[in-house]
């Protein structure tokens, strides 16, 4: 088995965080700058954007518009529909990136990761062959190959195909 490391990551996950509320992703989810905060796509109870703070270049979260630790907190007819926007998602991100896999997670709580707790959201990461590489080994570095605003205006045409 390989791993995935992302040492990198760890300066943004111990950084301390200001205790916001509503949460960051409540903020977006109220905004009605979609492409200011990277929204490639919006449902009635949950929406995904690009993330800021990429392991790869698309790496997308669906995020319920509901703010709750977990999964418990919401209602199946949410959990569907966030399951069906990962889908959507996942769907869009083969059409426009053509990745040979991916990693599709939910990080609950500090030590598993979560970067935002207290707001649930599932991670669409594309993931290539050999695509962890000198410049994460060596440089503690990722190359995003793509802006952020031009593959969230992709995702946004794959998204209402």
């Amino acid at each position: 088995m390989e791993s995935l490391h992302a040492p990198w990551r760890i300066e943004y996950i111990l950084a301390p965080k200001p205790a916001l509320e509503p949460s960051l992703f409540t903020r977006i989810a109220q905004s009605s700058d979609d492409e200011a905060n990277y929204v490639i796509a919006r449902d009635r109870t949950c929406y995904a954007l690009l993330n800021t703070y990429p392991y790869t270049g698309g790496h997308v979260m669906a995020v319920p518009y509901k703010q709750v630790p977990d999964l418990n907190g919401l209602t199946d007819e949410e959990i569907a529909g966030l399951m069906k926007l990962v889908r959507r998602c996942q769907n869009a991100l083969t059409k426009v990136m053509k990745p040979d896999g991916f990693n599709i997670g939910i990080n609950l709580g500090k030590v598993a990761g979560a970067g935002i707790l207290g707001h649930l959201h599932v991670h669409i990461v594309p993931r290539w062959l050999g695509d962890t590489n000198f410049m994460a080994v060596l440089a503690s570095t990722t190359v995003v190959p793509e802006a952020l605003r031009d593959m969230a205006a992709k995702l946004r045409a794959a998204l209402v195909q």
